[in-house]
């Protein structure tokens, strides 16, 4: 199974994916986590590496390379969970054509959704954990003036449910998604 897990910040996505990762039993792959390492371990993470340290974002077709490179470890070929990725049009794009030509296609989606009040008191309170209250702050008032677009299913992939389910029918799902792998 090929799982990603979409939603904004504070949206819980790292109190699931923990969840889901020890349910699944597939290995987690964390691009935030990938390019620190691989920038002391490969020549492709020195170069992003450069970016990184600069305050820049590592371009999109590095990041693909990487992750390419990463996706060919035999921990992989039964699937993941991918997080912090993909994060452009372009990445989900690549994303899709790599993985196609893999034979291993996107399994499945996840988008996590929660109130916009409730979104800016989680980060917030995790801003103020990690004492960076400021720059937490700036940014919540800006994307609460920002008019909101409506949102458009990305991916086939992408598990919308029509209505809202219960808690025994999101598992029932994904133990079908699971079935499939």
């Amino acid at each position: 199974m090929r799982l990603i897990l979409l939603g904004p910040p504070g949206a819980g996505k790292g109190t699931q994916s923990k969840k889901l990762l020890d349910y699944l039993q597939i290995p987690h792959l964390s691009t935030g986590e990938l390019l620190r390492a691989a920038k002391q371990n490969c020549p492709l993470g020195r170069l992003a590496a450069q970016y990184m340290d600069n305050g820049r974002l590592v371009p999109d077709p590095l990041v693909l390379a990487i992750v390419g490179e990463k996706l060919q470890e035999p921990q992989f070929a039964t699937g993941c969970m991918f997080d912090g990725f993909p994060r452009t049009l372009q990445q989900a794009r690549s994303l899709d054509e790599s993985l196609a030509e893999r034979g291993t296609p996107l399994s499945m989606a996840l988008e996590l959704r929660a109130d916009e009040n409730e979104l800016s008191a989680r980060m917030l309170k995790r801003a103020a954990d990690e004492r960076r209250a400021d720059r937490a702050s700036l940014r919540l008032s800006r994307r609460s003036r920002r008019p909101r677009r409506p949102r458009r299913r990305a991916h086939p992939a992408c598990h919308r449910p029509e209505r809202d389910v219960g808690g025994d029918e999101r598992g029932r799902e994904l133990d079908r998604a699971r079935a499939g792998r």
